[in-house]
């Protein structure tokens, strides 16, 4: 039970921001972006296709419990920043039925990036880290901009706990929405090879060799 605890413990400082790719610019470019489209206005779900090479994951978007988050995923959607980007990282925990742990994705390139968003703990928004659940990764609340994963497992201790005396623990992780099919595909990019080098500190043997690219993630038709 001690081991278990204690690694439960990792899984916090384990779901967080790797550095962010080196690109030889500086993180705001200096030629004028185009303009963006207007925003479309938040339903309260929204479903998106994200394509990968391994297969197609279908999420649903909780944008009425969730609505900072959700819009901000679907901000780097509708701006296509999220084409080409990988899922870099699966994290195994070794207790419970398998398969137990996450994988992770988002962007590399900080001139691609929107500004942090504020901090949506599942004590406000009443979502839990269940199997196929999306979180957002970050460092401290309110860091999270474009890094995310997908729990392969029951995860309820990355929850907002808010009797916990620390804070980070206190406020959890940012569930925004579900897998609705294609968790084989996550499976697939959780069981890839892992590189037995690759990361620093935490991450190092939880980055895979050969990241599993994201081709496209597109808003799906509403039915009608």
């Amino acid at each position: 039970m001690m081991i278990r605890r204690f690694a439960l413990s990792l899984v916090f400082a384990l779901f967080a921001l790797p550095a962010l790719a080196a690109t030889g610019h500086a993180t705001h470019p200096t030629h004028k972006a185009p303009p963006e489209p207007a925003p479309i206005p938040l339903a309260d779900t929204v479903r998106v296709a994200m394509v990968t090479t391994l297969g197609t994951i279908e999420i649903e978007l909780d944008g009425k419990h969730a609505p900072i988050t959700a819009a901000n995923f679907l901000h780097y959607v509708d701006t296509k920043r999220f084409d080409g980007i990988t899922f870099y990282r699966a994290m195994h925990l070794a207790w419970g039925d398998q398969p137990n742990g996450l994988v992770q994705g988002g962007i590399r390139d900080p001139r691609k990036l929107f500004p942090p968003i504020a901090h949506e703990p599942t004590s406000q928004t009443g979502l839990s880290h269940k199997a196929g659940s999306l979180s957002m990764a970050r460092n401290a609340p309110g860091t999270a901009t474009a890094d995310f994963s997908i729990l392969l497992s029951d995860m309820t201790g990355l929850d907002a706990d808010p009797k916990n005396a620390d804070p980070d623990l206190a406020l959890g992780y940012a569930v925004f929405g579900h897998v609705v099919s294609g968790m084989d595909v996550v499976r697939k990019i959780w069981d890839a090879p892992i590189s037995p080098t690759a990361g620093e500190g935490v991450m190092r043997g939880q980055m895979l060799a050969d990241p599993v690219k994201v081709l496209t993630v597109r808003r799906e038709p509403v039915a009608s």
